[in-house]
Parts: C-alpha cells; sequence; structure tokens
C-alpha cells in the first residue's frame, strides 16, 4: 500500500533510492570495519579489536534504520552484496591488509566521504525531495559519522 505523506510518488522514489545508495554505504563501511576488527594485530590489538566492534555494532543499528526508513517510504530494501557494491559510493579493498595506521587511516576516510555524501544527500532530500522526515534521518546519521571521524582521526594524531 503506497503511502499518502505529502510526498509525490517521484520525490519518494528519489528518497528510496538515495537511502538505497546510503544503505549500501553503510554496509560496504560495516565490512571493512569488520574485516579490519578481525585482522587487526599488534600494539594495542585489544583496544582497536575493541573499537572496531563497538564501530561495526553501530553502523549495524544504522543499517537496520536505513532500511526501515525505506520501508516506511513505500520501498523495498536493497540485501545482496552485488546490490550494495553496485550501488556503494565507497570502494572495496580486496586482498589488502594495512597495518592498524592503515585500517585506522582507511576508516576516516571512508567516514570522511560519507559525511560529504550525506551532506549532499541532506540538502537532496529537503529541498529537492520535500522530505523532511529523510532529511532529519541522514543529519542524524551524519552526527554519527562525525562521532566517529573525530575518534578515528584522534588514534592518527
Amino acid at each position: 500500500m503506497k503511502p499518502e505523506i505529502g510526498i509525490t510518488d517521484k520525490h519518494l522514489q528519489k528518497s528510496i533510492n538515495l537511502l538505497s545508495v546510503t544503505l549500501a554505504d553503510e554496509m560496504m563501511l560495516y565490512i571493512k570495519t569488520r574485516k579490519f576488527h578481525w585482522n587487526v594485530t599488534g600494539e594495542n590489538f585489544m583496544e582497536l579489536h575493541l573499537l572496531f566492534k563497538a564501530q561495526y555494532q553501530e553502523l549495524e543499528e544504522s543499517i537496520d534504520e536505513i532500511a526501515e526508513r525505506i520501508g516506511k517510504l513505500g520501498g523495498q530494501s536493497i540485501g545482496t552484496m552485488s546490490e550494495f557494491v553496485a550501488l556503494s559510493r565507497l570502494k572495496e579493498s580486496p586482498d589488502k591488509y594495512p597495518n592498524k595506521n592503515g585500517m585506522l587511516k582507511e576508516l576516516l576516510e571512508d567516514h570522511e566521504a560519507v559525511i560529504v555524501h550525506l551532506r549532499e544527500d541532506i540538502v537532496e532530500s529537503a529541498e529537492k525531495n520535500a522530505d523532511l522526515g529523510t532529511a532529519d534521518f541522514l543529519t542524524g546519521l551524519l552526527e554519527q559519522h562525525e562521532t566517529t571521524a573525530w575518534a578515528l582521526r584522534r588514534y592518527l594524531s
């Protein structure tokens, strides 16, 4: 049943598409963070192992909330690795196992890229799609990524 929430069908579909890309970005970041959680070694192993765990658990919650937001707008969430890879604005790094500083740097770069994209997506949601709910939702997500990026940046300072 189509939601009657004051947003045109065209704008609803644009919001769903935008959220699907955001979902793909979050999944890509989730997978990278898990990979680094599994493979971190050396000094500060346990601290970084637990840091990455906390970060992937936060991403896991965000992923679920994004998928639910898509459903609230009348869409269906993507759910295969091929869909995530095709839509994500982030890139995989197969067969690469950086050292702990390389892991922190790569995650920081990805979180910062997500922040930049979310800023654009918030403007599009509010101004072009007249979807203030999605704009507000994305603003909360942006703030989470800013906090994570800040923490990662502190490790690299």
